[in-house]
């Protein structure tokens, strides 16, 4: 499409940085809190202890308690007894099964479960995987999505699961360093990509479920990336995709009551570094973000086609209707009904062709 997407892809790995190692490339959650962004400068010790605890204060639910002097030592993705223990269970993922069989795995297709209540307490090293095991661990599962053999629910689904567990292991070594930095946004771009493709199957209830949830893990994973972001911050310097990750948070209060964290966005917007908020991928959100509540629509479809990168198309993408909606309305409302609008001039007002042949 002419000025609109042609730098996004219609897959996941299109979306996928140029860092690899391992197993596959390396990528450079609705009621938590982002902690506060002021006075940023050099990264110290206290810094990252009080971005560790911000990250742990968002993902409470998951009960990990953190120790400053845990390093795991797990060399596999899912540690020796836990696979054996899942064996005798019969508690294998379908993609964790050798050769289809329910009781059988193998370190190479196992990989650790999310423990909803864990603590450094009744864990072993050997039970916790250290950074370099984690990256290979979220490199493959990523790379599951673009299996074809199975439904996108099925693969989410297992995805969905084990990426909480890294997070978990994560949060317990108090792993704050540029490497969780880049591990967080493969996350993130995982659970930003779910939200698209699960919002086109939302007729189906089970599916409506799982968007639910994975938009709070969106929601929990952001508020996450960005205390690490502060933690590994330097004056005047912003990460590679920090002020992507950062306009994805503004484009999900596009829904007309949306707060996914809790607070307004006017009061966020202060604790945003300068240099994000004056970001190109900043301004385009905020933009949209305001045409969608005036009600511009010609101005939410034109700067939509000519700036958004693919992951803020997905996440644009349940909105799109709801504004060609409002448009069809001023025009019906406005229009000269003995004169009907062309269609073909409908469709490229509302980009519905460009859309559909560039995007879905």
């Amino acid at each position: 499409m002419e000025g609109g997407y042609g730098n996004r892809g219609s897959s996941f790995s299109q979306s996928r940085r140029g860092r690899g190692r391992g197993r596959g490339q390396r990528f450079p959650s609705n009621q938590s809190k982002v902690s506060s962004f002021a006075e940023r400068g050099t990264p110290s010790s206290s810094s990252a202890n009080r971005a560790s605890a911000s990250v742990i204060s968002n993902t409470q639910e998951d009960d990990a308690q953190p120790s400053s002097n845990f390093v795991g030592t797990c060399p596999y993705m899912c540690p020796e007894r836990e696979r054996i223990q899942r064996e005798k269970l019969r508690d294998l993922a379908i993609f964790e099964r050798l050769h289809g069989n329910p009781g059988k795995s193998s370190p190479a297709l196992a990989v650790k479960k999310f423990c909803r209540t864990i603590s450094t307490k009744y864990v072993q090293a050997s039970d916790m995987r250290p950074i370099t095991v984690l990256e290979d661990t979220l490199n493959y599962l990523l790379s599951l999505l673009e299996s074809k053999e199975h439904l996108f629910e099925v693969v989410h689904d297992f995805v969905f699961d084990r990426t909480r567990s890294i997070r978990q292991d994560i949060t317990m070594q108090n792993i704050v360093n540029k490497k969780a930095i880049y591990m967080y946004e493969g996350m993130v771009k995982f659970h930003v990509v779910s939200h698209y493709k699960l919002w086109c199957s939302m007729s189906d209830p089970n599916t409506a479920s799982l968007h639910h949830l994975n938009m709070e893990q969106l929601t929990k994973t952001l508020a996450s990336l960005f205390n690490l972001y502060e933690a590994n911050q330097n004056s005047n310097h912003v990460h590679e995709n920090e002020a992507e990750f950062h306009s994805l948070y503004v484009l999900l209060h596009l829904g007309s009551y949306s707060q996914p964290m809790g607070e307004p966005l006017s009061l966020w917007f202060q604790r945003v570094s300068t240099p994000v908020l004056k970001s190109k991928e900043m301004c385009f959100a905020r933009r949209i973000l305001r045409s969608f509540r005036l009600g511009n629509y010609k101005d939410f479809f034109c700067t939509a086609a000519a700036q958004a990168s693919y992951l803020q198309f997905c996440i644009m993408m349940p909105y799109i209707n709801e504004v060609r909606v409002l448009a069809l309305s001023c025009i019906n409302f406005g229009g000269y009904k003995l004169h009907p609008y062309p269609l073909l001039d409908l469709s490229k007002l509302l980009f519905i062709k460009v859309w559909i042949n560039n995007c879905i």
